[in-house]
């Protein structure tokens, strides 16, 4: 039986970009192996700093050495500019940021090396690919976006170009960062009022956020939104710290995607929490949902009626 590879009739796919770090890593693997092919050989990766590239890389590549990151560089020349096509040998793999080799190299030379590594039909990722597109003079076979959301595309002749692709992640990824720091204050205000631990449920929904707990929380959701809400007030500034931590003002809190935050609680537009818990009687997780930005949410519409545990 004759059957189509999916690659042929793929345009893009559409995933939630998960906020922490062995959620993306997951999904960097699921990816990976849906949509990659052995014949993939240059592979482009686009995102504004701090949207979770790297993290999404080490997962759809696990073992692969990434020449620099948010966490620091690697002062070893990259082995891509020293890849002989002769040698067995010489790698298979390579990864490339052109953004930071720009620094280094002039960009024929950074064209030159993917050039050489993608007919020698061996697979190189490129970091920052719009940056390299103009003048490599081809586009890459498969583009991650990494946005708001994770978008996977196949482009064909007539595109989308990487251009395109860059302008819809660096717009919608103000949601995810927005979304991400309301809720580590969610989870903040939580802990203080409540003594909520951080071994709950986290998950996205679009310009979003939901919190599950496996039990029926005693809280005061209105209570909790307006101790949020003076978070905000208060400009507080939202940072890294060492380790899996960031801070917020004065507090530090457990997070494992310390860099997908805005830089400042008062950058947290329109935040607000549904105010009853909705029960999902699969999961049996007792769902608190959060929304930022402006725009409206059809769904806030559209929830089916309250269920009552009856399980």
């Amino acid at each position: 039986m004759l059957s189509m590879p999916i690659k042929e009739n793929l345009r893009f796919a559409v995933y939630y970009a998960p906020r922490g770090r062995y959620r993306l890593y997951i999904l960097g693997s699921q990816i990976a192996d849906k949509f990659l092919y052995p014949t993939d050989y240059l592979i482009g990766i686009i995102g504004a700093e701090g949207s979770g590239k790297s993290t999404l890389i080490r997962g759809a590549f696990p073992g692969l050495t990434l020449t620099n990151d948010d966490e620091g560089i690697n002062i070893r020349r990259n082995p891509i500019f020293d890849f002989d096509s002769d040698d067995f040998f010489s790698g298979h793999t390579f990864h490339i940021d052109v953004r930071h080799e720009l620094a280094f190299h002039q960009m024929y030379e950074i064209v030159e090396a993917i050039d050489k590594v993608v007919h020698s039909k061996r697979r190189v990722i490129v970091e920052h690919f719009d940056l390299v597109y103009q003048n490599l003079g081809y586009n890459a076979q498969i583009i991650f976006g990494i946005g708001e959301e994770v978008r996977v595309y196949r482009p064909s002749i007539l595109g989308p170009s990487p251009y395109k692709i860059k302008e819809v992640a660096e717009t919608n990824l103000i949601y995810r960062l927005m979304a991400h720091t309301a809720e580590d204050m969610v989870g903040l205000v939580l802990n203080k009022l409540y003594g909520t631990k951080r071994d709950i449920l986290h998950s996205d929904v679009r310009h979003g956020f939901v919190i599950g707990f496996g039990e029926k929380p005693d809280i005061d959701i209105e209570l909790v939104e307006n101790e949020v809400k003076k978070l905000i007030d208060k400009n507080l500034p939202v940072s890294p710290l060492a380790g899996d931590y960031i801070s917020i003002g004065d507090e530090q809190y457990y997070c494992t995607g310390k860099r997908i935050h805005v830089k400042n609680t008062k950058d947290v537009k329109n935040f607000r929490l549904i105010k009853q818990l909705k029960f999902d009687p699969i999961s049996k997780q007792y769902l608190l949902i959060g929304f930022i930005g402006e725009e409206e949410i059809e769904i806030m519409n559209e929830f089916p009626p309250l269920i009552i545990d009856n399980y």
